[in-house]
């Protein structure tokens, strides 16, 4: 598990309502010091006497560390299931039981990239302060992000704000390119000759991400979304197949030896099956 996560009563700073999303602020003392884009925290969701004894995992948009052991970590949540829709309920004042920061987070350049960030729906969140972190050790940074829809873009004026460039798909066409964020991907990659691209967002997205990326041989680190039953590398409901270093295929957690993950090793077409080959199996 990540060396420096911890559990914690922390308070909700405050609750706003973005589109289709709610942009969440908790209060969480020397946490935010050790998080950064990539990592994710898992929440005690339902309140004394619940039924929903499983905690939440939800990637962190932001986190701010302030002097005196003041800090702040910023979430994107879509109120979809019970759990969700229980933690965006949450007014400014009330605590919430979170632990954090979990899993791996995005690999930094030591020198300067051309980097393509590619997020779809508010699992672009990370992303935004990734492009941040990238900026400042002087990479170019273009964006693009995909939705079904213009409601279920999150912030795309913050990022066009923090781009070089954005461009913006949705299934509907409601904005934007319409199509999916795969079918610029080629172009952009061409046009802005980039090294490496880094994404969050379902996986079917993903995989489609790296058969270009690999095409085009370009690096791509993913954050990948697989249901986390526990955040913290118990329940082993999170394992994807993964080949190794050594090119071994083994069943890894996706909590702990992810979220973020090198998208060419993923075995994407398994099929929630375990490959023939696969160690152990």
């Amino acid at each position: 598990m990540n060396k420096h996560a911890s559990q914690a009563l922390t308070e909700v700073v405050s609750n706003k309502k973005v589109g289709a999303y709610h942009h969440m602020v908790f209060s969480v003392g020397q946490m935010a010091a050790h998080s950064k884009p990539g990592n994710f925290v898992a929440i005690s969701v339902g309140g004394p006497g619940t039924s929903m004894i499983l905690r939440r995992a939800f990637a962190i948009y932001r986190a701010s560390d302030r002097e005196n052991g003041v800090g702040y970590i910023e979430l994107v949540v879509a109120p979809h299931g019970q759990g969700s829709t229980w933690l965006t309920s949450r007014q400014s004042g009330d605590l919430v039981d979170l632990v954090g920061p979990l899993g791996t987070a995005f690999g930094i350049p030591t020198e300067p990239v051309r980097a393509l960030l590619v997020g779809g729906g508010y699992g672009s969140a990370p992303l935004f302060g990734l492009s941040e972190i990238l900026k400042g050790r002087g990479c170019r940074v273009d964006m693009v992000l995909g939705a079904s829809s213009a409601m279920k873009i999150y912030a795309p004026l913050e990022g066009k704000r923090s781009v070089n460039s954005l461009t913006i798909t949705t299934d509907d066409g409601s904005a934007g390119i319409p199509g999916k964020v795969s079918d610029v991907l080629a172009e952009l990659i061409e046009n802005n000759q980039i090294d490496i691209i880094y994404s969050c967002g379902p996986m079917g997205m993903l995989e489609a991400i790296t058969k270009i990326a690999v095409e085009k041989d370009v690096l791509h680190q993913c954050a990948i979304e697989e249901a986390m039953a526990c955040g913290v590398g118990i329940c082993m409901t999170c394992v994807l197949p993964i080949r190794g270093e050594d090119g071994v295929v083994r069943m890894l957690r996706s909590c702990i030896d992810g979220p973020v993950v090198d998208g060419e090793k993923v075995i994407w077409d398994s099929k929630r099956e375990i490959p023939e080959g696969t160690w152990g199996s």
